[in-house]
């Protein structure tokens, strides 16, 4: 059982390289420097990891016929510390006589465990729990002449579960939706209410939003944290003068149930927020990662049957229970990447389940002739299938990868953590200049951590030189294989995360599936080079 700890200071330790399109893929190397952007305490925990505890003086004693002179200071007081999403470290503090003693352990999931140790001292021991949710762990020690001595304390494990939700607008600063009808000035935050907004419950963990900048009149960038909190230095939305951007966002709850969402910008901009699910400390859905994959291109037929825009105002259904590698029942939600290429107007898309009415939210926005995506986790429908509304006026071509999936029946939890930037290829530290047209970054996020299935990340793309798309996988090599010189050249899957022209600074989250090696590789699949900004905002666990 990996402690979070431990993965998040991997995540760290393990420094991205880059690998070059030309020349042996043997030749590849690796940053062997520390970015001083990445310090490991801003990584150190995961923000919902906590510490349970009943004092000894509510612990309870009982004595079977022997004097309680033989053994007077017997106690035991109880702490219990999550290390990551199912696990945990309960310690005994037990004052005694210096006598053999046995511990017995209910651990509140219908196991038990017994520890023989000696006299008075704190005593540890690991436990990893099946199913999130709150147990009372109860502890008895007892000593060879007849006392006992007892205690509980109640825990609730560190992993959230996935409830879908919507999509429903939370905050539009145009029409006083969520907050103030007034422009979000420059250098400002405005607080967003998640918890007990409509039926989103109060103890929300983390929720999935879909943020979106518009009539901006400066460039800018937004950033999404828990209220309460410092702002971090990453950034989910990023926008020039006159665009519509659309980005989604996996933010943490602050304590008091708000989110802030901050404008970098020089100027005041609209906001729209849209929500699409929640994240408790209960067991809802687990999450699945999938190898991208392509279920819909309307421009060769690909899941639609024939080639053929997406008509203005009009919508196509797109199956995902069996598809994909989602199974054909149980899965709730579905992780995806949207693109729009192609419109002929200007326009929205919205990705809603099948069965139900067009709700008022949006997903991707685009200006006729842009090529756009955004990530986007929509409900599924009963029958197994997603809908996607084209609001522009005339008709675009629509691009749909799964990239995995959310089910009961999956266990991997998710662990929000402090937003935290992994790597920018602009900073001094790196010293492999940006990433090169055909080449790709390995970050080794999660190498000795195999119960990490999934790392919630933002990917922004800025200096961009000439046209294209990036793409994130898994990299079937091993660390020994990059550091051995063996490593193979990775076969680039048919997906992209976000597309890009010259010059622009282009941001979309990546759901990305750790594989076999806990390695991903992010792939320049453009006619130019580019920075990468790489900004980590959770992980899921299936431990």
């Amino acid at each position: 059982m990996a402690t979070a700890a431990a993965v998040l200071a991997a995540g760290v330790a393990l420094i991205p390289g880059p690998a070059q399109a030309t020349g042996s893929p043997g030749a590849a190397t690796r940053a062997d420097i520390p970015l001083t952007n990445t310090p490991a305490a801003a990584t150190a925990a995961a923000t919902n990891l906590m510490t349970f505890s009943s004092p000894a003086a509510a612990s309870t004693r009982r004595g079977e016929g022997r004097p309680a002179s033989a053994n007077p200071t017997l106690a035991l007081g109880l702490s219990a510390q999550d290390t990551s999403a199912y696990g945990l470290t309960l310690t005994a503090a037990v004052t005694s006589a210096a006598v053999p003693l046995t511990a017995t352990v209910s651990w509140g999931d219908g196991t038990t465990s017994t520890e023989n140790f000696t006299g008075a001292g704190p005593q540890s021991w690991p436990h990893s729990y099946a199913k999130l949710g709150q147990y009372t762990i109860a502890v008895s020690v007892a000593d060879t002449g007849g006392d006992t001595v007892s205690n509980s304390v109640l825990i609730l494990t560190a992993g959230s579960g996935y409830t879908p939700y919507g999509p429903t607008r939370l905050l539009d600063t145009r029409d006083g939706t969520g907050a103030p009808a007034a422009r979000l000035g420059s250098d400002k935050a405005v607080q967003l209410q998640i918890a007990g907004n409509g039926a989103i419950p109060s103890k929300v963990t983390a929720v999935v939003l879909n943020i979106t900048v518009t009539n901006p009149t400066n460039s800018g960038f937004i950033t999404a944290y828990p209220d309460g909190t410092a702002r971090p230095t990453t950034s989910n939305v990023n926008f020039t003068a006159g665009q519509t951007v659309p980005n989604m966002a996996i933010v943490p709850v602050g304590a008091d149930g708000y989110v802030d969402l901050y404008n970098s910008g020089l100027a005041s901009v609209d906001l729209i927020a849209d929500v699409t699910g929640y994240f408790t400390q209960s067991s809802a859905s687990g999450y699945t990662s999938l190898t991208p994959t392509r279920i819909v291109d309307t421009r060769d037929g690909t899941g639609t049957g024939s080639a053929a825009q997406v008509p203005g105002l009009g919508a196509i259904s797109a199956q995902v229970a069996g598809n994909a590698g989602v199974p054909a029942s149980g899965a709730t939600a579905v992780a995806l990447n949207v693109t729009v290429t192609n419109p002929r107007s200007d326009g929205f898309l919205t990705a809603f389940p099948d069965g139900q009415a067009t709700p008022n939210a949006s997903n991707v926005n685009y200006l006729a002739g842009q090529t756009i995506a955004n990530s986007v986790v929509v409900p599924i429908g009963a029958d197994g299938k997603i809908d996607i509304h084209n609001g522009g006026g005339l008709g675009a071509d629509v691009v749909i990868d799964v990239v995995g999936y959310y089910s009961p029946d999956s266990k991997s939890a998710y662990l929000p953590i402090k937003p935290t930037r992994l790597l920018d290829t602009r900073d001094p530290a790196w010293t492999h200049g940006p990433l090169q047209p055909g080449g790709y970054i390995y970050m080794p996020l999660s190498d000795t951590e195999p119960d990490i299935t999934g790392l919630a990340l933002n990917t922004t793309v800025t200096n961009t030189r000439g046209g294209g798309f990036l793409t994130v996988s898994p990299d079937p090599n091993t660390l020994n294989q990059y550091s051995t010189g063996t490593a193979g050249w990775p076969a680039r899957p048919n997906s992209s995360v976000l597309n890009w022209l010259p010059g622009q600074t282009v941001p979309n989250l990546v759901q990305a599936g750790t594989g076999a090696n806990g390695i991903i590789d992010v792939w320049n699949t453009g006619s130019g080079s580019t920075d990468l900004v790489v900004d980590a905002f959770g992980f899921y666990q299936n431990d």
